[in-house]
């Protein structure tokens, strides 16, 4: 597949519509929108990796990572890895033409209907019937699939042989992969998944249903242009009821980065929870009038990645990569099976426990990463005999997902973004999640590490990979940041507190209001798939969200 993006130098002087950020909600935002013949733009502040760009080797992989805190940082701007440490809370996203698509582990699942309930969203998302719409149109381009020998990976038996002995249900996972070589909606053509098991690495295969693999592709066979490393700072409103988008873009032949702008008729942030709130609140603070729930109602969806040590069989866990390091281990998918545990009577003990992969990539820090926690003659043994085949072929890896109360903030600290969330350790759901893991890991003769990190810099504090909120959505600027349209509230004094800024909206993670309880890539593409049903009715636009190929057909 050719690079998708162009450089800076080439961009129009104008566009109908500037997207920022494109991970789910940019990229279905720029798909839609050019489908409907606007001249479109996506700006994206990482690099566009193709199928067999991303880190195969751990040396590769260190120069992909940017670690960021109130005191320090490293790492370049447009790293793969984005980590945020906070003193309440630590945050990982990814960066890169994709978005988050590129690194998550692609798991699928719709939320319980109960989530859509919860009187914090606005009445209209639960009835105007285009949220079901929208979850459709998730599914025909994100293709969620289920691989057929699932069941025979040995991190799904150890997971099942643990959930058949607590009597929970263990279910296949559908993943954003392609299982069968294929021709994907967007008219490109994917290879079979080798199960390698580094999706969160970076699927080097091609058989990852990535954002830069369907939606992106099909916005630029619609005449959209991408750019990448370009570092969006806020956006001004103009007097015309335009928009000038404010960016730090950089300079092919110094390096450096150079201030610029873009105008634009319509401005979408997708740029994810940390992103769009960055920027929103920078506009804010630069004359533009948003409401003051922005920043509010930050979750973690009940976030937790743990790891079992020294369990009595090999469970496969550590990706081999593409062409395999090693043979004769076959990983799976990064995840192949979950646990689900519902109560009927209380939505919020609901909670989701995937058997997980690590990257390939990080295999050979492993032994490094377990030091502080006490397993020294464990990890030396596996720096002799490398981690295929030492005590870490015995590591579990675990990813859950569940509820938690929403109770973070996000503000700019000398233009820093910082999470606040002083009781996060104390949500009832961490407790939770630590008791059912400890049981599932001792059942495979393991014992249970939280935290491998613990007593570094890492500390003890939660970690997310799945950050919602910070633009909520709501019923008016009293309650939220955008209204169930995705468009921003306008706060001006003595407009109305439903009056909306005409042209500017937030399409991606940070507008959901709560926890979901499941991974929410499939939940951020169906509200952004029924975002820009609204849109093109309220602009009278039309567009055809067939496949290329059934198009092609007709």
């Amino acid at each position: 597949m050719p690079l998708l993006s162009r450089p800076w130098t080439n961009r129009a002087a104008r566009y109908d519509v500037v997207v920022i950020g494109s991970g789910y909600g940019g990229g279905v935002t720029a798909s839609r929108l050019a489908r409907a013949g606007k001249s479109v733009a996506v700006l994206e502040r990482g690099q566009e990796f193709v199928t067999g760009d991303f880190p195969k080797r751990f040396p590769d992989l260190k120069n992909q990572i940017r670690i960021s805190s109130p005191r320090t940082t490293t790492g370049p701007k447009s790293a793969l890895y984005d980590v945020r440490l906070g003193d309440d809370m630590h945050v990982v996203v990814g960066c890169g033409l994709g978005g988050g698509s590129l690194v998550n582990g692609g798991v699928a699942l719709r939320p319980d209907d109960r989530v859509f309930d919860d009187p914090i969203w606005p009445d209209a998302l639960r009835c105007d019937g285009l949220l079901h719409q929208g979850f459709r149109s998730a599914d025909r381009w994100i293709r969620p699939a289920r691989h057929k020998n699932a069941t025979n990976m040995t991190k799904y038996k150890a997971l099942k042989a643990a959930a058949d002995e607590l009597d929970h249900s263990i279910f296949e996972s559908p993943l954003a992969v392609s299982f069968e070589d294929t021709i994907n909606p967007a008219g490109i053509t994917q290879p079979a998944c080798t199960l390698c098991g580094d999706c969160c690495g970076g699927c080097n295969v091609g058989a990852k249903n990535t954002v830069a693999m369907t939606y992106l592709p099909d916005a630029f066979r619609h005449g959209a242009h991408l750019f990448t490393e370009i570092d969006v700072r806020h956006v001004t409103k103009q007097d015309d009821g335009t928009w000038r988008v404010h960016v730090w873009a950089r300079d092919l032949e110094t390096a450096q980065e150079k201030e610029a702008q873009l105008h634009a008729d319509i401005v979408v942030l997708s740029a994810g929870t940390l992103g769009s709130t960055e920027i929103l609140l920078r506009s804010k603070s630069n004359g533009l009038h948003c409401s003051d729930a922005l920043g509010q109602r930050f979750s973690a969806n009940g976030d937790v990645i743990a790891f079992g040590y020294g369990a009595t069989k090999p469970i496969n866990c550590i990706g081999v990569g593409d062409p395999p390091k090693v043979e004769g281990v076959q990983v799976g998918a990064v995840v192949s099976g979950h646990i689900e545990v519902n109560d009927p009577q209380n939505l919020n003990n609901g909670l989701c426990i995937e058997e997980g992969a690590i990257p390939s990539a990080l295999a050979p820090m492993l032994p490094v990463l377990f030091l502080p926690d006490g397993r020294l003659l464990g990890a030396i043994k596996s720096l002799i005999k490398g981690v295929y085949k030492g005590p870490f072929a015995h590591l579990q890896t675990y990813f859950a997902v569940s509820h938690d109360s929403a109770s973070g903030s996000l503000s700019l600290t000398d233009d820093y973004l910082k999470l606040a969330w002083p009781d996060a350790r104390e949500e009832p759901v961490y407790a939770k999640l630590d008791a059912l893991l400890s049981e599932i890991v001792t059942h495979s003769g393991g014992s249970y590490v939280k935290n491998p990190l613990a007593g570094t810099i890492a500390g003890h504090q939660p970690a997310t990979a799945h950050p919602l909120g910070g633009c909520s959505m709501g019923v008016d600027a009293t309650t939220g940041v955008v209204n169930h349209k995705s468009q921003v509230f306008d706060t001006r004094h003595g407009s109305p507190t439903s009056y909306v800024h005409g042209g500017l909206y937030v399409v991606d993670g940070s507008i959901i209001p709560r926890s979901i309880g499941v991974n929410p890539l499939l939940t951020i593409t169906a509200l952004s798939e029924r975002a820009m049903m609204h849109f093109t009715n309220d602009h009278n636009l039309t567009f055809d969200d067939r496949s290329v190929v059934q198009s092609a057909n007709l």
